[in-house]
């Protein structure tokens, strides 16, 4: 069963991002104190650079084991791996190179010199999933677009009916580069807690109409997913949308 949202608005983006970056050592933590490896998805974009950054920042002393803590991501570009354009070498060049995170626990999705086509990065990738977090994850983080996409799941494309696969590729982006792949909600929604983050006043519209239903008294007013993809994403026993005053300037 899915969590109700709660709802973390703070002053500034570099706010949300110390805050976030926090809350993610101390559920890494929990999570090894525990006895198990943690896994986390990544999302990509402005604020997860400043969040990754912070993670940096704030990990020497936060008693995570970064040896032991597996990361995935919730959608890549298909690009050449070397790309800029790569959400995995943004997250390695913020943080999870100078951490020393061991190879075999970054779990990227391949790229144009590793697979023929997204299609075929799609299977390689839920054969990862399938090998490695069979049990899904603690933690995934997700962007939210000013059309309220997540993951490269668009509204009125196809991938967000997709309900038999992990992860599924994705042609005709209509932000580029045009081919990703991406997690399908099988996959985002088998996990413990799910974050949003989302920054700027450019996103508020997406925030509100994706909150429509939380913040109902009722709790009938959800868009279909088909409109506003964020709204099929939660955790089973957690849900937060990180906003800076900007983005919940509509609320």
């Amino acid at each position: 069963m899915s969590s109700a949202a709660r709802i973390e608005v703070l002053d500034t983006a570099e706010a949300l991002a110390t805050t976030v970056a926090g809350a993610l050592l101390r559920t890494l933590a929990e999570v090894q104190a525990a006895g198990r490896e943690p896994q986390v998805v990544l999302t990509g974009g402005t604020i997860a650079e400043a969040v990754h950054r912070e993670v940096a920042r704030l990990s020497p002393g936060s008693g995570v084991d970064w040896d032991r803590v597996h990361l995935w991501w919730g959608d890549e570009r298909f690009v050449p791996h070397d790309s800029p354009d790569r959400n995995a070498g943004q997250a390695r060049a913020a943080f999870i190179d100078a951490l020393g995170v061991p190879a075999e626990r970054v779990h990227e999705v391949a790229s144009t010199e590793q697979a023929a086509d997204v299609d075929e990065a799609a299977t390689a990738y839920a054969a990862e999933l399938a090998g490695h977090a069979p049990d899904g994850f603690d933690v995934v983080m997700l962007g939210v677009g000013p059309d309220a996409h997540i993951a490269s799941l668009f509204p009125g494309h196809p991938q967000v009916h997709v309900t038999d696969v992990d992860a599924v590729g994705v042609t005709g982006s209509p932000k580029p580069p045009p081919e990703r792949v991406s997690l399908t909600y099988r996959a985002l929604n088998r996990t413990r807690a799910t974050w949003f983050l989302v920054s700027g006043e450019g996103k508020a519209e997406a925030v509100a109409r994706a909150l429509a239903g939380a913040l109902s008294q009722d709790g009938t007013d959800v868009p279909p997913v088909d409109e506003v993809p964020a709204v099929g994403a939660a955790g089973r026993e957690q849900t937060v949308w990180f906003l800076d005053r900007d983005a919940a300037s509509r609320l």
